[in-house]
């Protein structure tokens, strides 16, 4: 071996033990940094189940519509001599609305007060010919035959008297009709005639529309699956309706549900439904668009899960994350209810008292320990829709 050689080797040797001490030092050091980062918790925002009674609601669009509404037309026909109301104006039950010509409707009942009277005399002539067709009878001055006509006479002019006093009362009838008058306590809407317009019976137009709103119905198209649950909150009478303006503001009246339809359309699958609201300040008017919120069912002990805290497989299922009071994290699979607000009513998987991550939960796996943050209370009603 020549001397040149020897020193190589030699340093050769010296730089294999140093690299295998290195790698041997790196290798150490990663397994104890993997360690401690297997040790090292992840910080997650938990929440802690707790029961809530509340009420579960249903939110539908409705109608509004008049509690009555009432077309004025006319019986008889006439010139309109006055109008003693304006649009929008508030009028009481019998008030005149209108005031009909009455000049030829009292032409035609002074006529029939003129038959009426040939008709009275008539029948008084009728009476004393029979009354004397019975004295000759008695006698046997006359026949059989001319009492029976004399009879006959005194049913006619009987008959004659009560179709005269007939017409006379439809000719009063008819002067009184020449005063309209409202039938209902309510509001004149618009489109009113003015005076000299002619009323007539046949008229497709009615001379004015008085509606009573200050009570009114709103008209829903309630789902037919929906029906049997609506049905059992009446009966257990949940409480009243809220009716939400087209703006979202609450009516100051609460609602009442009146009755639900006994058909269901069959092009649509749904049924009408009418709830009763009081409407002392005239806020909802016939013909506007709300939303009505029917209390639908009551949860005695509901779990509310965040929304935000559900996580979903593959298959679409609902899990989430419980902590244990160890601080070790297991995702478990839930059934999920109704929506309330931003959260779902658990109805299966969780039990009161439990942990659940509302944050930070999907990087979680089952075993991994977690350092858990709570977070800050639900402040939200104990309320509930769908």
């Amino acid at each position: 071996m020549s001397r040149t050689y020897l020193p190589r080797l030699v340093l050769l040797s010296a730089a294999i033990a140093s690299v295998a001490v290195l790698a041997h030092w790196v290798a150490g050091a990663g397994s104890e940094g993997l360690e401690v980062a297997e040790e090292t918790p992840v910080e997650v925002e938990v929440s802690t189940l707790s029961p809530t009674r509340m009420t579960l609601y249903d939110e539908l669009p409705g109608r509004v519509a008049a509690y009555r509404r009432v077309e004025i037309r006319p019986q008889v026909g006439g010139l309109i001599i006055k109008r003693l109301v304006d649009e929008g104006a508030s009028v009481e039950q019998g008030q005149v609305l209108f005031q009909i010509d009455t000049a030829t409707l009292k032409a035609d009942l002074e006529t029939a007060e003129a038959g009426l009277k040939r008709a009275r005399a008539a029948e008084a002539h009728a009476k004393r010919g029979l009354e004397r067709a019975d004295a000759l009878l008695a006698k046997n001055v006359t026949s059989r035959e001319q009492n029976d006509n004399a009879r006959n006479e005194l049913a006619l002019a009987e008959a004659n008297l009560a179709e005269a006093q007939a017409i006379v009362d439809r000719r009063r009838l008819d002067l009184e009709f020449a005063t309209l008058r409202s039938p209902i306590r309510g509001y004149v809407g618009s489109g009113l005639v003015d005076v000299g317009g002619l009323a007539s019976p046949s008229s497709e137009r009615a001379l004015a529309v008085v509606q009573d709103v200050e009570r009114v119905y709103v008209d829903l198209r309630l789902p037919a699956a929906r029906l049997d649950a609506l049905q059992m909150a009446a009966a257990d009478d949940l409480g009243p309706v809220e009716i939400l303006t087209a703006g979202g503001s609450s009516h100051s009246q609460p609602g009442k549900l009146m009755f639900s339809d006994v058909s269901v359309d069959p092009g649509t699958g749904s049924a009408s439904v009418r709830i009763e609201v009081e409407n002392p300040d005239l806020t909802l008017l016939p013909g506007m668009y709300v939303r009505a919120r029917m209390p639908r069912r009551i949860l005695a002990d509901a779990l509310v899960v965040p929304g935000d805290a559900v996580l979903r497989t593959g298959a679409g299922n609902a899990q989430v994350v419980v902590i244990s009071p160890a601080g070790q994290a297991s995702r478990r699979d839930i059934r999920l209810g109704d929506a309330v607000g931003e959260g779902v009513v658990a109805t299966s998987g969780l039990k009161a008292g439990e942990v659940i991550a509302i944050r930070g939960q999907d990087r979680l796996q089952d075993g991994m320990t977690v350092r858990s943050v709570l977070a800050e209370e639900n402040t939200a009603p104990a309320t509930g829709k769908l």
